[in-house]
Formats: structure tokens, C-alpha cells, sequence
């Protein structure tokens, strides 16, 4: 399943020269696996509830092209499952059909204790097959 949700760049969102500063893509990105993960029926936060809890493991990003202010654009995500603990989402930032910056994040899921669980079945339901490589995949 893909999951796309489109925002807004704020002037709070830009550097001096204007443009998105890199690290609040990591936001768009993570705003984007929210409302993904939200389409399972329940808010990340009803998830955490219920046991689950879904952190960052590792993240990659290229920065293809900048996003300035004023612009919209959509975070596109998909779910894979390359282990019964672990989400990894594909995410593109596009502007009008354009890849500005993509990313590959893993994140593991655990219990309250901070121990490894199983991603919930929902979850399994929503994946996408794996990429054939470990690395970015291409739009």
C-alpha cells in the first residue's frame, strides 16, 4: 500500500537562503509515517498504547533537489518487513511528481521494557514487497 499526504513549506521550515533546512525533511518524513501508520486504524499514539512502540533504527536519505518557501508537496510512503521485528519505510518527498529527497527508515518495534516485539499482524497486511537491494530504491 502507498500512502501519500501532501503539506506546506512554512517560512519556520527555511534557512537564510530561503530553502527547507535538511534536518526538518527528517519531520515531513516522520510526519508521513505517522499518518501511514495511522491508516491502520489506530494513531501511533493508541499503538504505544496497546504495547507497541516503533523508534528509529537507522536512517538513509539523498537530497535530490530543495523545496522553498510557500511550496506544497506530498510524502509518499510504503512499508516493507525485512524482519518480525522491524519496519522499514520507503519515503519520497515529491513537488509536482518530482523526487526531492528519498529515504529508506528502519524502525524496530518494542515493548514498554524496551524489549523486541513482532510488528503487529495490521502491519503485515499493509507491506509491500521488499526491494531486492538493501539500498534506496529508485522512484
Amino acid at each position: 500500500m502507498e500512502h501519500r499526504i501532501a503539506f506546506k513549506v512554512y517560512y519556520e521550515d527555511t534557512d537564510s537562503l530561503g530553502v527547507v533546512y535538511y534536518a526538518n525533511y527528517f519531520k515531513y518524513l516522520e510526519r508521513g509515517r505517522s499518518e501511514f501508520i495511522a491508516t491502520t486504524g489506530r494513531e501511533v499514539a493508541e499503538w504505544n498504547d496497546a504495547g507497541y512502540l516503533f523508534v528509529v533504527h537507522s536512517l538513509e536519505a539523498q537530497f535530490r533537489r530543495s523545496l522553498k518557501l510557500g511550496e506544497t508537496f506530498d510524502v509518499v510512503t510504503t512499508l516493507e518487513l525485512p524482519s518480525p521485528y522491524r519496519c522499514r519505510f520507503q519515503q519520497r518527498v515529491e513537488r509536482d511528481g518530482e523526487v526531492c529527497v528519498k529515504a529508506q527508515v528502519d524502525c524496530a518495534c518494542l515493548d514498554a521494557a524496551g524489549n523486541l516485539i513482532e510488528v503487529p499482524d495490521r502491519f503485515r497486511e499493509m507491506a509491500v514487497e521488499p526491494a531486492t537491494s538493501p539500498r534506496l530504491r529508485r522512484p
